[in-house]
């Protein structure tokens, strides 16, 4: 029997709350099971290890991407970038287990689905999907990484430099912007994003691969 009555889904979902509020690091399997009031050994009944829950949360985290039919390779690494930044780390947990040769290949098929439509070959547009996934764990893995150094106070100067900083990135948005609305390519802003990593900073590295592919046709 399953200890305790918890389920799999109970150990993902404490987990994945585990995460958002301390991080990676302090995700342990003791923490989690200190959380459903069980021994640790409790915990392998339905996870044999620590990796395969991480696989179990980068499932869930790209899951999200999920919520609605492909439409195109843009709207889906946006899609991405979302899911990745609902939860704290998430760029880290989805990164490793794919390193790991673990978790599913969602996230890929659903941005390869998009570049065969464009009437690319089931090849090229799996190489495709594969750089775009690499972009945006790569953007978001740093993006978190700042949001977190930032709420910690750990770059003092960051509050004197912030006016000088604002006013380069509303130059630099508005440039952005426009280039985008004449691409087709709208620059989606992100939320609470610390200067230097906007979603007009994402939008316009997504563009330049989109542009790259855009030349192969």
């Amino acid at each position: 029997m399953a200890p305790r009555g918890h389920s799999a889904d109970d150990v993902a979902r404490t987990a994945l709350r585990i995460l958002d509020d301390h991080g990676l690091p302090d995700l342990t399997m003791r923490r989690l099971a200190t959380a459903l009031e069980v021994q640790p050994s409790a915990l392998y009944w339905h996870f044999p290890n620590k990796q395969s829950l991480l696989a179990e949360l980068s499932d869930r985290i790209v899951g999200r991407m999920a919520s609605r039919p492909a439409v195109d390779l843009v709207r889906e690494a946006h899609a991405l970038r979302d899911a990745l930044l609902a939860y704290r780390d998430g760029a880290e947990v989805v990164s490793s287990t794919l390193a790991m040769g673990l978790g599913s290949s969602v996230a890929v098929e659903r941005l390869s689905s998009t570049v065969v439509g464009a009437g690319f070959d089931a090849g090229t547009a799996r190489r495709v999907a594969t750089t775009v996934l690499h972009y945006v764990l790569g953007f978001v893995w740093h993006e978190q990484q700042r949001l977190q150094y930032d709420s910690a106070g750990a770059r003092p100067d960051l509050a004197a430099a912030s006016g000088l900083a604002d006013a380069g990135l509303d130059r630099t948005a508005a440039r952005s912007g426009s280039a985008a609305a004449d691409s087709g390519i709208a620059a989606a802003g992100s939320a609470g994003a610390p200067a230097g990593l906007a979603g007009d900073d994402f939008a316009f590295g997504l563009e330049l691969i989109v542009a790259g592919l855009r030349a192969r046709v």
